[in-house]
């Protein structure tokens, strides 16, 4: 099993304080990767909320192909973050030129652009620089998106961040998501660690989604071009999210419902039933057979957890003032906030969806009982 830990906290906080967390539930993955999404960015990062944040690894040549590639589309280079390692390179982790973080101006000729299409626009480059990398062997693109970093590398996860000193003073955020990988399914793949990201949506799961053909069947035949990849089995989770709240419309409760429908039993008596039956027999391929855990974010910056019926796969939630755990193991959750008041520890059950808002007030669940559609 792999092992997750979130973090959501109205102040800036270091990835260490999360990886300290994975740490204590480190006999629950093997090492052979990691992933970590930072949002909500503090330091030098906080006062660029609204320029593309590009994060990946790149060999020399890499990097010069991304200079020449960036340069040619008008991107200027506004603030940068170059990983200087320790020097201690951690058993299975290659020879890497760069690890980089870099926040991009838009080209002056997009400065009337709305909001809305300048996002829009990001997507397509990310694929295009993926796709480079992919072909010559010399980058690997994880994330260009404001406000994000995304930071991947095989090995084990303590000694990778160690490796990399993520303890640095201009490395923070307000919401940070981490796995610890076992790889039982796939090869080695830097793309196949967790968490995974598309425009402002994300997911890491602990389990194994044995109805992915189907569920990626369905996505692709959506044409949407950020719909592929899929090196991993739960990278569809990231794109049906995108899918229910970003390309329908919907409420963060119906992506609960779209992927664990209610029997149609339950749903008789429900009071959205006509609603519900519909979705669910429109998206019965986007159904999913776990046994799954899934931590996920929406764009606003909301944290959530959702299990499927089988609940073979843990998660436990804590926190107050201002700073809410999500993690697969308890002790986890008091490894990163061991003061918290435990009686309000949660263990979501198989029909809730639970929360925690941008306002980071509270945790708030979601029962696929209640009702979903506005009065």
């Amino acid at each position: 099993m792999c092992r997750l830990l979130a973090i959501t906290s109205r102040d800036p906080v270091s990835p260490e304080r999360a990886i300290a967390g994975l740490a204590a539930m480190r006999e629950g993955y093997d090492g052979s990767g990691v992933g970590m999404l930072l949002r909500d960015i503090g330091g030098p990062l906080a006062n660029m909320k609204n320029i593309p944040v590009l994060s990946g690894i790149f060999s020399s040549a890499g990097l010069k192909r991304l200079d020449r590639f960036m340069m040619a589309r008008g991107f200027t280079t506004k603030y940068k973050i170059t990983f200087k390692t320790n020097g201690r390179r951690p058993a299975g982790v290659p020879k890497r030129d760069v690890y980089l973080v870099r926040a991009y101006d838009y080209p002056t000729e997009w400065e009337e652009t709305p909001e809305n299409e300048l996002l829009q626009r990001l997507m397509p480059i990310r694929l295009e620089l993926k796709e480079m990398g992919e072909a010559e062997k010399d980058m690997a693109v994880f994330s260009f998106w404001p406000d994000t970093i995304m930071i991947k590398e095989v090995g084990d996860p303590v000694a990778v961040a160690d490796y990399l000193q993520l303890d640095r003073k201009d490395l923070t955020a307000r919401l940070i998501m981490l796995q610890g990988r076992q790889n039982t399914n796939h090869e080695i793949d830097l793309y196949a660690c967790h968490p995974f990201f598309l425009e402002g949506y994300s997911t890491m799961t602990n389990g194994e989604n044995t109805a992915f053909i189907q569920n990626r069947e369905f996505l692709l035949s959506r044409k949407f071009a950020g719909y592929r990849g899929y090196v991993s089995d739960s990278e569809v989770f990231t794109h049906s999210l995108h899918y229910f709240v970003d390309y329908l419309g919907l409420d963060l409760a119906c992506y609960k419902h779209g992927i664990t429908p209610l029997t149609d039993e339950a749903l008789r008596s429900h009071p959205d039933a006509a609603f519900l039956t519909h979705l669910k027999y429109a998206c019965r391929n986007l159904i999913i057979d776990g046994p799954n855990c899934v931590i996920g974010c929406l764009p606003d910056m909301t944290l959530f957890m959702v299990q499927d019926r089988k609940k073979l796969r843990p998660g436990v939630i804590g926190g107050d003032n201002g700073t809410f755990v999500f993690a697969s193991e308890m002790c986890g959750l008091d490894a990163v906030i061991p003061q918290r008041n435990k009686t309000f520890d949660l263990q979501p059950m198989h029909l809730d969806t639970a929360i925690v808002r941008p306002d980071r007030s509270a945790v708030e669940l979601v029962r696929q009982t209640d009702a979903v559609l506005a009065n």
